[in-house]
């Protein structure tokens, strides 16, 4: 007896369109998920790299007030000398210092002390440094840009009377102690768009 082949059935239109529907939706949502993820990364990124730029201005001020050396420079004019520490509210420059403990790996013939500045300006906060200590108009400043989306920046000193001042030198110093004269402490108040109010509190080294 003749056996009847067995009959083959294909794929209905609809099913076809269900199946492709079914693909489609799988696919916008995994792109979606993947999306997602290179958004969320991104924002993690930038996160790291802004905390970062918080943490090196902070470490940055730190170091320099911590070692802050009592030796006055020579104006770039040659026409006087600037106390070690001067902050007189004026201009775009916060601060200006002469800090200790400039490292010198490659055995370069020069100092080991150095001259800061902190300069803010269009919401940008600047740390300036000259090659050599008393410089002259012919010696540019190194500048490096630290932090953006700055607010204000304020800052005071502890006084050996244990009395806070908004300048340095005070006002009140005797005229012979001017140039030398360091505070016992700073207060420093960063102000951001983003992170709102840091405050940190810097003893000065003996």
């Amino acid at each position: 007896m003749k056996q009847k082949a067995p009959s083959l059935r294909g794929f209905t239109l609809i099913e076809l369109l269900i199946a492709v529907s079914i693909f489609v939706v799988i696919g916008v949502l995994a792109y979606g998920g993947y999306n997602n993820s290179v958004k969320q990364a991104e924002i993690s990124r930038a996160a790291m790299k802004r905390l970062e730029q918080v943490q090196t201005t902070v470490r940055l001020l730190t170091q320099d007030f911590e070692q802050l050396a009592p030796r006055p420079v020579r104006d770039v004019l040659g026409d006087g000398r600037l106390p070690a520490l001067l902050a007189d509210g004026k201009g775009p420059t916060l601060l200006s210092l002469t800090r200790a403990g400039w490292s010198n790996p490659g055995g370069l013939p020069r100092a080991t002390l150095q001259r800061v500045s902190y300069v803010l300006e269009n919401d940008k906060l600047r740390r300036e440094h000259f090659t050599v200590l008393d410089a002259t108009l012919a010696n540019e400043p190194v500048k490096r840009e630290l932090i953006d989306q700055v607010k204000s920046v304020q800052v005071r000193f502890l006084d050996n009377q244990k009395q806070w001042q908004q300048q340095w030198p005070p006002l009140t110093a005797a005229p012979a102690t001017v140039a030398r004269l360091r505070p016992i402490a700073v207060e420093i108040t960063l102000e951001l768009e983003d992170f709102g109010e840091i405050t940190r509190l810097i003893e000065v080294d003996d």
